[in-house]
This record gives structure tokens, C-alpha cells and sequence, in this order.
């Protein structure tokens, strides 16, 4: 099939979903699978702490200062080609990380690994705004998180089936290799199955800001570094304020750029829209505290209570299993509720986290750890509440021609709020605990910690609805 037959054929709404899910898939199972793959990887490869803590820094970094540029590049230029450009470098990555014969090389793997997510990340999103309307991009976005939910929960027990099927050093490597058919076959059914969307052909090059490009990238740089090399040197915590001021240098040059009358990487007018300023602030807040639950409770049933890492996986297959069951509930109902359906998932996430900080004394005291998953399942329909209907209601604020640099923006808010959470949460943990804190209330004052950003993120969305009762909005 030539370029021009895919251009001109009719679209086919569940063909370009799958195809979008699919290295979405591919990704988020290369995040939440790296856990289970970081001791054997550190027997086979001879790695210290701070080689292994590089194959997650080195794969988060890419990843987030990419988003926001990539998706400024696929908006200008074409989504598809960006999107194939993403999937390509990713499983080149894999393949790389899979042969890899030391740990530099397994680093530069992974680092291959975040750009090709980085790339590919907001073109999803952008193909998904630009393509569905209505009811139809609810759907799509609830597919969007039921992914994210089954990925997560599959990538850790898959990892360990590896492992222990073929033995530490084949198994973390076919962890990897398993991603190279995949990628192949999304990239062939991007070219079959996504209208070619490419700018027309013109002499002038488009615009793509290349000073406000690096001018992000380095403050992302800078404020992450800290949070994700925390370990190294107190020196470290110096790049914060460095890369804020940095961002504010970015942008003060975005706005002179497009008072020049040159289009910027990101309009900051775009903060200037409440709903979309709204929807960034409660993601960024949620993912502060959301993600570091799946660290916490691991880290209680195995440094406490004794129990196996593959029984800490497991506990949080129910929560992911609600997870997707919600977020298909949410895409029926969002635009019905509005942001009623948002502030009842933050609500539904702080009866779970009261009742596991309840029940923690039950199961110190003898009772089957399973008892944690009943409110771990009660997290888990939360994130189908609040994720996937968050997106849709602050993506739908924004002009689809700027899907890709929207979404950028969302998934960088994400991934911040996610690294400045896994630094600050556990180390409350670490620090109580140290300090002389009995394990049991350590453990339930971080979950306290985690229900105040909950609660503040609650905040933010009922402030919102407050917006769409002014408007008419979500009756």
C-alpha cells in the first residue's frame, strides 16, 4: 500500500487505536518491568548501586525532556512519522539492552529506550485528540488508561516468569528482546493502518524553536537530577533552584519568541486556559503521591513482614484489574459527570489509603497479607476515575491542532510529579524508620503524607468543578 493509499483511505477508529496502544503497551511494560530485572542484572553484569540506579534515571530522563519537544515537532510535522521515528528508536533500544555486554552499554540502551518513548508518548495522544471526537475520545482515553493499568500489573509478573523460566541471565535479557517483534509489528501497522498526516512540502523549514527547546530540556534537566540522584551527593540539590530558574528563563524567551511573531515550542497563553491549567496542577499532585503507594507497600510485606518479592508483586494484581474496569466505567461517563466523576475517584483513593493504614495491624498481627489488596482494589478504581477522565476533560479545553504539544505537557507534569514522589515519599519511609520509628507507624504516617497530596489534589478538582457549575458545564 503507497503512502498516498493510506493518506486517502477511509479511517478506521479501532485499527488506529491498536496501533497507538500498542507501543504505548511496549513502553509502560519497560517501566514497571525493570524492577523485578535490576538483581539479576546486577549478578550477570557485575553492576554496583550506581550503575543499576542509571538504568532507571538514565531511561526517566530521556523520556521526560523529550515529551513537551517531541510533541511541539509531530504537531508541525507529521504524527505518524514521529510516532514510527519513536517506535523505531525504542526497540533499537531493546535489542541493545538485550545484547548488552556491560552496564554502559545496558545505560545507553535504556537511555535509546526513553528517547524512543519520549517520541512516540505524545503522538499518541495527539493522533488520538486529532482523530476522535466526543463520546469517541472518552473511549479512546479510557483505553488509554486501561492500558497504562494492564501494563503496569503485567510488566513485573511477566519480568519474573522470565527470570525464573530461563534463569537470571537469559531471562533479563528476553525481558528486553521481547520488545524487538513487538516494535517491528507496531511499525508496520502504523504505516498500514495511521493517515499519513505530514505537512505539505514547502521551501521554509518549519520553525521548531530550537533555543526554547534546549532552554526545557536543561530545566528538566536540573530539577529532576536531584530527585533521581539523590544518593550521590548532597551537592546535587544545588541544580533545583538552578532549573527553576532556568524555566523561568524559558519562559520569558517563549513569550518574547511569539511577540516576535514566531510560533513558540509551548504558547504560554496555553497556561492561561483554566481548564487545561487546572487539569496539569491535579495530575502533576496525583502522580506526587499516587505512585509511590506501589513502592511503600512492597517495601512494608518484604523489609518488614518478610514476605517474597514475587508476593509483593502480586498484591497489586486486583487494584490493576479495578483499575481497568474503572477507567472503561469512567470513558462512558466522564463528559456526563465532569469533574464530579474526578473528585469521586480522589475520594474513593482516600477511604482506600485510611484502610490500608487501618488494616496494617491486622496483618503485622498475623492475618494473610491478602487482606491489603480489598483496599489496594479500592486505589486501583480510583486511578480509572480520576487518570483517563482527567485527561479527557482538560485535553478537550485544548485545540486538537496542538494535541501533541498539550499532551507533551500533561505527561511531563506526570512523570515530575512521579520522581520529585518516589524521592520524597519513600524517604519519609527511610527517614522514620531510621530514626527510630516503629515500622508499622512509619509506614501508616507516610500513607497520612500521601492522603494530604490526595486531598490537595481533591482540592484543585472541586475548585474546577466549581468552573464547570459557572459554565454549565457537567449538570
Amino acid at each position: 500500500m503507497s503512502t498516498r493509499d493510506v493518506k486517502d483511505a477511509p479511517l478506521r477508529p479501532r485499527r488506529l487505536l491498536v496501533v497507538l496502544l500498542l507501543p504505548l503497551f511496549m513502553a509502560l511494560v519497560a517501566v514497571s518491568v525493570i524492577n523485578v530485572a535490576l538483581t539479576p542484572i546486577g549478578h550477570s553484569l557485575h553492576a554496583s548501586s550506581g550503575g543499576l540506579q542509571w538504568i532507571l534515571s538514565g531511561y526517566a530522563l530521556a523520556f521526560a525532556i523529550l515529551l513537551v519537544p517531541a510533541g511541539r515537532i509531530g504537531d508541525a510535522t507529521g504524527r505518524r512519522r514521529m510516532l514510527i521515528i519513536g517506535i523505531a528508536v525504542f526497540t533499537i533500544g531493546s535489542l541493545l539492552a538485550g545484547l548488552a555486554p556491560s552496564v554502559p552499554v545496558l545505560n545507553a540502551a535504556r537511555i535509546l529506550q526513553g528517547i524512543g518513548s519520549g517520541l512516540l508518548n505524545p503522538q499518541s495522544i495527539g493522533l488520538i485528540q486529532q482523530h476522535f471526537r466526543g463520546q469517541a475520545r472518552a473511549r479512546a482515553f479510557a483505553s488509554f488508561g486501561t492500558t497504562v493499568a494492564v501494563a503496569t500489573a503485567i510488566g513485573p509478573v511477566l519480568g519474573g516468569l522470565l527470570i525464573q523460566l530461563l534463569g537470571e541471565e537469559a531471562g533479563w535479557r528476553w525481558i528486553f528482546l521481547a520488545n524487538v517483534p513487538i516494535g517491528i509489528l507496531a511499525i508496520v501497522l502504523a504505516r498500514a493502518w495511521i493517515p499519513d498526516d505530514r505537512a505539505p512540502s514547502r521551501r521554509e523549514k518549519a520553525d521548531l524553536d530550537p533555543v526554547g527547546t534546549i532552554l526545557l530540556g536543561a530545566a528538566i534537566l536540573l530539577v529532576m537530577l536531584p530527585f533521581l540522584e539523590r544518593g550521590v551527593s548532597a551537592l546535587m540539590w544545588l541544580s533545583l533552584p538552578v532549573g527553576l530558574g532556568v524555566l523561568f528563563g524559558w519562559v520569558a524567551w517563549e513569550s518574547r519568541y511569539r511577540d516576535a511573531g514566531r510560533p513558540p515550542m509551548v504558547d504560554p497563553a496555553i497556561f492561561r486556559n483554566v481548564p487545561f491549567r487546572n487539569g496539569i496542577l491535579i495530575v502533576s499532585v496525583y502522580f506526587l503521591g499516587a505512585t509511590s503507594i506501589w513502592i511503600i507497600v512492597p517495601l512494608y510485606l518484604q523489609a518488614h513482614l518478610g514476605h517474597t518479592p514475587f508476593e509483593a508483586s502480586i498484591i497489586g494484581l486486583p487494584s490493576s484489574v479495578a483499575a481497568m474496569i474503572s477507567s472503561q466505567l469512567g470513558g462512558r461517563y466522564v463528559l456526563r459527570l465532569g469533574r464530579r466523576l474526578v473528585i469521586a475517584g480522589f475520594l474513593t483513593a482516600l477511604a482506600g489509603l485510611a484502610l490500608t493504614a487501618l488494616l496494617a495491624g491486622p496483618v503485622e498481627n498475623g492475618a494473610t497479607y491478602w487482606l491489603l489488596s480489598l483496599p489496594l482494589m479500592l486505589i486501583g478504581l480510583s486511578q480509572g476515575m480520576t487518570v483517563s477522565p482527567n485527561q479527557t476533560l482538560t485535553l478537550q479545553a485544548v485545540d486538537p491542532r496542538f494535541g501533541g504539544v498539550a499532551g507533551g505537557v500533561m505527561s511531563l507534569g506526570q512523570r515530575i510529579g512521579a520522581a520529585v514522589g518516589t524521592a520524597l515519599i519513600p524517604g519519609i519511609l527511610f527517614s522514620l524508620t531510621e530514626g527510630g520509628t516503629a515500622y508499622r507507624e512509619a509506614f501508616v504516617i507516610t500513607l497520612v503524607v500521601i492522603m494530604a497530596l490526595t486531598l490537595a489534589a481533591l482540592a484543585v478538582s472541586i475548585v474546577d468543578r466549581q468552573r464547570e457549575k459557572a459554565e454549565g458545564l457537567g449538570s
